[in-house]
Protein backbone atom coordinates (compact mmCIF):
# COMPACT_ATOMS: atom_id res chain seq x y z
CA UNK A 1 0.00 0.00 0.00
CA UNK A 2 1.18 3.56 -0.72
CA UNK A 3 -0.52 7.05 0.39
CA UNK A 4 -0.34 9.84 -2.15
CA UNK A 5 -1.61 13.13 -0.57
CA UNK A 6 -2.44 16.18 -3.13
CA UNK A 7 -2.19 19.38 -0.83
CA UNK A 8 -3.40 21.75 -3.29
CA UNK A 9 -6.91 20.13 -3.30
CA UNK A 10 -6.25 19.69 1.25
CA UNK A 11 -9.14 21.97 2.72
CA UNK A 12 -8.10 21.30 6.16
CA UNK A 13 -10.76 19.36 8.01
CA UNK A 14 -8.56 16.99 9.75
CA UNK A 15 -11.02 13.89 9.08
CA UNK A 16 -7.86 11.98 8.12
CA UNK A 17 -5.88 12.66 11.23
CA UNK A 18 -8.50 11.54 13.31
CA UNK A 19 -8.74 8.35 11.14
CA UNK A 20 -5.10 7.27 11.55
CA UNK A 21 -2.96 10.23 13.19
CA UNK A 22 0.04 7.86 12.95
CA UNK A 23 -0.16 7.93 8.94
CA UNK A 24 -1.50 11.57 9.18
CA UNK A 25 -0.84 15.12 10.42
CA UNK A 26 -2.07 18.57 9.70
CA UNK A 27 0.98 21.39 8.86
CA UNK A 28 0.28 24.29 12.10
CA UNK A 29 0.74 26.97 9.11
CA UNK A 30 -2.40 26.50 6.86
CA UNK A 31 -3.90 23.26 8.20
CA UNK A 32 -3.09 20.43 5.03
CA UNK A 33 -2.62 16.92 5.37
CA UNK A 34 1.01 16.14 6.38
CA UNK A 35 1.68 12.33 5.04
CA UNK A 36 4.09 10.69 8.04
CA UNK A 37 4.11 7.84 6.85
CA UNK A 38 3.94 6.66 2.72
CA UNK A 39 4.23 3.04 2.99
CA UNK A 40 2.20 2.07 6.19
CA UNK A 41 2.04 -1.57 7.33
CA UNK A 42 -0.64 -4.03 5.67
CA UNK A 43 -2.59 -3.91 9.43
CA UNK A 44 -3.21 0.09 8.75
CA UNK A 45 -4.79 -0.12 5.57
CA UNK A 46 -8.74 -0.12 6.91
CA UNK A 47 -7.72 3.05 9.12
CA UNK A 48 -5.71 4.47 5.88
CA UNK A 49 -8.80 3.78 3.55
CA UNK A 50 -11.43 5.18 5.94
CA UNK A 51 -9.09 8.43 6.05
CA UNK A 52 -9.21 8.61 2.28
CA UNK A 53 -12.70 8.00 2.13
CA UNK A 54 -13.70 10.39 5.14
CA UNK A 55 -11.54 13.36 3.16
CA UNK A 56 -13.85 15.96 1.51
CA UNK A 57 -11.66 17.56 -0.80
CA UNK A 58 -10.29 13.77 -1.82
CA UNK A 59 -6.84 14.79 -1.21
CA UNK A 60 -6.17 11.42 -0.12
CA UNK A 61 -5.37 8.67 -3.01
CA UNK A 62 -4.46 5.14 -1.40
CA UNK A 63 -2.33 2.97 -4.17
CA UNK A 64 -2.94 -1.06 -3.31
CA UNK A 65 1.00 -1.92 -4.29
Amino acid sequence: MRIEIDTDRCVGAGQCVLAAEDIFDQNDDDGRVLLLVHRPDDGRGADVRDAANLCPAGAITVHED
